[in-house]
Formats: C-alpha cells, sequence, structure tokens
C-alpha cells in the first residue's frame, strides 16, 4: 500500500475496478493509504452488520440515501441523508437496514489497518463462522448475540 496519491476516482468506478459482495452488500473502494480506507456502500433492505469493535481503528459513516438504525456503544440510535456516523475505536457497534429501501453511504477507517484486506477476503463468502474467524485475524471483533 502506498502513499496517497492525487487524482480522482470516478463515481463509477472503485479502486482498480474492485467492488467486493459481503453478505449481499456491496462495497466499493474509493481511496487506500495507510492513514485512511474509504468505501462507498449499498446496502439492501434487511441486509446489517452485526455489533462488532475495531480496536485499532476509528470508523465513520457519512450517509447519502436512506436510513440506518445504529446500534452504538450500548445505545440505540438513527442516521439519516446528510447526517455523520462517528464510532471510535474499541466502541461497539452494529449497523441495521431496516428502512424498506436502499441504503447507500460512504464509511472511512482511519488509520487502515487490514480492514481492505478483511474485506478482499470475505468477498461472496456466506459462512457465518468463518466470517467471524477472518474478521478477528483482520482486528474487527464480532460481539456474541444478547443473551435472551
Amino acid at each position: 500500500m502506498d502513499t496517497l496519491s492525487a487524482g480522482v476516482t470516478p463515481a463509477s468506478e472503485g479502486l482498480n475496478g474492485i467492488e467486493w459482495d459481503i453478505l449481499g452488500q456491496i462495497y466499493v473502494p474509493k481511496l487506500l493509504c495507510p492513514d485512511n480506507f474509504v468505501w462507498h456502500a449499498t446496502f439492501p433492505p434487511e441486509t446489517f452488520v452485526p455489533p462488532h469493535i475495531h480496536p485499532t481503528q476509528d470508523e465513520w459513516i457519512y450517509m447519502l440515501e436512506g436510513e440506518f438504525e445504529l446500534m452504538l456503544d450500548g445505545s440505540e440510535t438513527k442516521a439519516r441523508a446528510g447526517d455523520l456516523v462517528r464510532m471510535p475505536r474499541g466502541i461497539p457497534h452494529g449497523i441495521f437496514n431496516r428502512s424498506g429501501g436502499t441504503i447507500k453511504c460512504v464509511f472511512g477507517v482511519a488509520p487502515t489497518r487490514r480492514l481492505f484486506d478483511l474485506f478482499q477476503n470475505l468477498h461472496k463468502k456466506t459462512d457465518v463462522d468463518e466470517i467471524v474467524r477472518l474478521s478477528a485475524e483482520h482486528e474487527v471483533n464480532f460481539l456474541p448475540p444478547p443473551s435472551e
């Protein structure tokens, strides 16, 4: 991974033509350097990212279209178009599309660490245990389901 280079990543393209399908969500990387990783995400209805922690990265979401329900540090909240969601490192968070519509947003993490590599490894994987294992190897720790 090189330092940030000058240029424009066109709206219709990802870096090097990359597009990932991760559990039905489409992630398109837009910027990659050691300090930052940014991607466009499309969340179809009823897709989600279960509660997890990034122990080594701060994460954010800029909402373009739709409405997320979020679990942030034990509290529930919503984010709509124009909102910016801040998820500091070490803080549990989960992201849910229960809106009935498609959500489009831009995510970013700083520093990049191993998240780009994780997405490369998760592309089109469906085995949840394998996804959890790979995520832990790449510094993303999924939380156990809440006890009923």
